[in-house]
């Protein structure tokens, strides 16, 4: 047999150790070893048996007195705590959720009462908007369907003249204590009470307007204001317009979250407004005096003589609005040179006679691609 250890150094502690020193070095220990934490542990089993049997002893007091007068003859021969020992010696009945709730702040131990007031469920809709609509803001309505609290009972779901009474199983805690006794101890758990459903109250007579629940269900438009500026996928929060608190508690919240339609020639980039727009071989040429439309209507635009297809020019401040309201983006406008098809014969001469009127020095690319080329292939 091997040599049993001192019990007070199974648990760490110096001889003479207090009641309280005691339970903390046990639970320390526990928390390390215990089987539900080591699985198929068996080094950590067969500490678990020793500490459980260090605690079993020094937890007593009548036993502890005993073992610090005459060591393990001053206990039960068969005391099972030694790591030589055959017996199993049992675990001492605790709650492991405390353990774990200690370690986790809460997990698998006394679950949070949930009897007080409770703030409604929020909701979520989505709405959508013109182009225009997300750029200058407007007001919209969304209808809901949404839990309200009852007016007839006030939300407590008993008859009017009457209110809930505590639950006498659970005594208004909305949660019961149970006990299972297994080879590793007895543990003890929480779960929500099956007489209240964890409300903690019994309504003996509900409230014929809403049998009993404290809610009804209504159908509701709500008026939304939408923010000059805002983009797509962007949310608004209304505060309590979501479904009714329980037990007193505040309404939960409206989230709509605006999808906005694609314009057909405007395109978003932030606050900036983006637009392609086609000219003539004629206007980039010669220049021209172009009608450009924007989300506030058309603006004159004096193009430059031999401009390039590609070329981009910005309407300051013709972009949209911040939607914190400070400034407004602008709009920038490509220009894309468009070719012309399908001539005549006649516009084809004329080309040709343009043509011949011109070299490379009205052209700045074409003369330096050129002699680029010329050089390649000397």
């Amino acid at each position: 047999m091997a040599e049993q250890r001192d019990l007070y150094e199974v648990l760490g502690l110096q001889k003479g150790a207090g009641e309280d020193e005691i339970k903390k070095a046990y639970r320390k220990l526990a928390k390390k070893y215990h089987p539900d934490l080591n699985p198929g542990d068996k080094e950590a089993e067969q500490k678990m048996k020793e500490i459980n049997g260090a605690y079993e002893v020094l937890s007593d007091s009548e036993k502890k007195a005993r073992y610090d007068q005459y060591g393990f003859a001053g206990i039960d021969p068969n005391y099972a705590g030694g790591a030589g020992a055959g017996g199993f010696g049992g675990f001492q009945d605790f709650d492991l959720g405390d353990i774990f709730g200690s370690m986790f702040g809460g997990f698998g131990g006394g679950q949070r009462q949930r009897t007080g007031p409770q703030k409604g469920e929020n909701l979520r809709v989505g709405l959508q908007l013109t182009f225009e609509e997300a750029v200058f803001g407007c007001e919209k309505s969304v209808s809901i369907t949404r839990n309200e609290s009852c007016k007839e009972c006030g939300g407590t779901g008993a008859k009017k003249g009457t209110s809930p009474e505590t639950c006498p199983v659970c005594r208004g805690t909305g949660q019961v204590k149970s006990t299972q006794r297994t080879p590793f101890g007895v543990f003890s758990s929480s779960a929500p009470c099956q007489n209240c459903k964890g409300a903690g109250k019994i309504i003996k007579e509900p409230c014929a307007a809403c049998k009993g629940t404290g809610k009804n269900r209504k159908t509701r438009t709500i008026k939304v204001k939408i923010p000059a500026g805002i983009n797509d996928g962007q949310t608004i929060s209304l505060r309590g317009e979501g479904n009714g608190g329980a037990l007193g508690g505040p309404a939960g919240d409206l989230y709509v979250t605006v999808r906005v339609k694609e314009h057909k020639m405007f395109q978003r980039d932030g606050q900036d407004i983006i637009l392609e727009m086609p000219i003539s071989f004629v206007q980039a040429a010669l220049g021209a005096s172009l009608t450009v439309p924007t989300v506030d209507g058309k603006v004159q635009y004096d193009l430059p003589e031999g401009t390039q297809t590609g070329t981009v020019f910005r309407l300051r401040g013709s972009g949209v609005p911040n939607v914190n309201g400070r400034g407004r983006g602008d709009q920038y406008v490509k220009v894309n040179v468009e070719i012309p098809r399908n001539l005549t014969a006649d516009q084809k001469d004329l080309l040709r006679k343009f043509e011949e009127k011109t070299d490379d020095g009205n052209y700045a690319e074409r003369g330096g691609f050129f002699k680029k080329m010329k050089d390649l292939f000397k």
